[in-house]
């Protein structure tokens, strides 16, 4: 009797070591859950930290970019007014001289 009772207490310790194993793993595997998801969590954050970033720096080289299009676009009216009036005092100044060529050919008589 006293073997077959060392025998329950022997399968009794194995069943509890064998319980005791099962929570040790499940508080492994729950332990990592929650340290992947923490690192998941902490990863999604530094995402959005630095998308956020990015977009910020877009749109101000957007702001940038828009202003100085503005004011090169000022610019080139500027510079354009200025080359058209250039061409106009000039068509002005040479216009009689060429009146006269013009004339001077179509009056001209080769023989």
């Amino acid at each position: 009797m006293e073997s077959s009772r060392g025998n329950q207490n022997g399968i009794q310790q194995l069943l509890s070591a064998e319980q005791e194993a099962q929570h040790i793993v499940n508080a492994a595997r729950s332990a990592k859950q929650a340290r992947l998801k923490q690192a998941k969590d902490e990863a999604e954050k530094e995402i959005a930290e630095f998308r956020a970033y990015m977009e910020a720096e877009f749109q101000r080289k957007v702001e940038q970019t828009s202003g100085d299009s503005g004011a090169n676009v000022k610019r080139l009216d500027q510079e354009t007014f200025a080359k058209i009036q250039n061409l106009k005092a000039e068509s002005e100044r040479i216009s009689n001289d060429v009146v006269q060529m013009l004339l001077r050919q179509v009056t001209t008589v080769k023989n």
